[in-house]
């Protein structure tokens, strides 16, 4: 699906360089497709093949590993899908990695790429089609979306020709993959990578956020309750033992 916008951020620090978690990505995928597209309709085509996410493939054959290497397989006949996707990693996962770091902005990449291939799986199973080839990193790009969203609503996205904050951006994003998803054919099976890497992202955005402010404080007032407690029950130990020595103290 494209994505025809471009954005700026209201008040966000923006750096030119380009941080190393984006960086190896977009490395990584440009020389797997020029590899594929240098080999496309030769025999090292079915290396390919093996790469793309195939649902009965990782359900019968645990063929799990393309969970992972789908998305850095792109279309060597199609040069705008990986374009688009590249260029909407470099735009909104670059903000991204500069706030989380490189491990956690990774570990979001790869947790909504897969999340959105289970989908797959699950999508093309209920539409009967599960020997349908996936591919291509969309469904993490939606994913990382999502997060900006999430992350700074305010930014304005250039959608078209015309300028639209985060935040709607994204809605408008998925109610079209959700209506796109209905379809029963094959594109539908597409539109439900992107429709769960929109829910993978959102799910973990809130989860995450949940974990780090609601748990981690929990945690924090119950280790100084304990403490306060042990320290209490020191004390009345203290004054037991002063009680039975001391006529003073009663």
């Amino acid at each position: 699906m494209p994505y025809p916008y471009r954005y700026r951020t209201a008040g966000f620090s923006y750096s030119g360089s380009i941080p190393p978690g984006v960086k190896w990505l977009l490395i990584s995928n440009i020389a797997i497709f020029l590899l594929y597209f240098l080999t496309a309709r030769t025999a090292a085509e079915g290396i390919f093949s093996l790469l793309a996410l195939v649902p009965r493939a990782v359900v019968t054959e645990l063929a799990v590993w393309q969970l992972v290497t789908y998305l850095f397989v792109h279309s060597p006949f199609h040069f705008g899908h990986i374009l688009l996707n590249m260029l909407a990693l470099w735009m909104f996962g670059s903000d991204l990695e500069r706030t989380w770091g490189t491990k956690r902005f990774l570990q979001f990449y790869f947790l909504c790429g897969i999340g959105a291939g289970l989908c797959v799986i699950l999508g093309n199973y209920l539409y009967g089609t599960p020997d349908t080839r996936t591919i291509g990193a969309s469904g993490a790009i939606y994913g990382i979306m999502m997060a900006f969203a999430l992350l700074f609503p305010d930014a304005t996205i250039i959608f078209v020709l015309f300028p639209i904050r985060a935040r709607y951006f994204v809605m408008i994003l998925g109610a079209m993959a959700f209506l796109s998803s209905l379809r029963m054919s094959g594109s539908g099976v597409s539109d439900i990578a992107h429709l769960g890497g929109l829910i993978f992202g959102f799910a973990y955005m809130k989860w995450d956020s949940r974990v780090r402010f609601d748990l981690l404080g929990s945690i924090e007032h119950r280790y100084h309750r304990w403490k306060m407690e042990r320290a209490k029950r020191k004390f009345q130990v203290y004054l037991r033992k002063r009680g039975s020595d001391d006529p003073w103290v009663q």
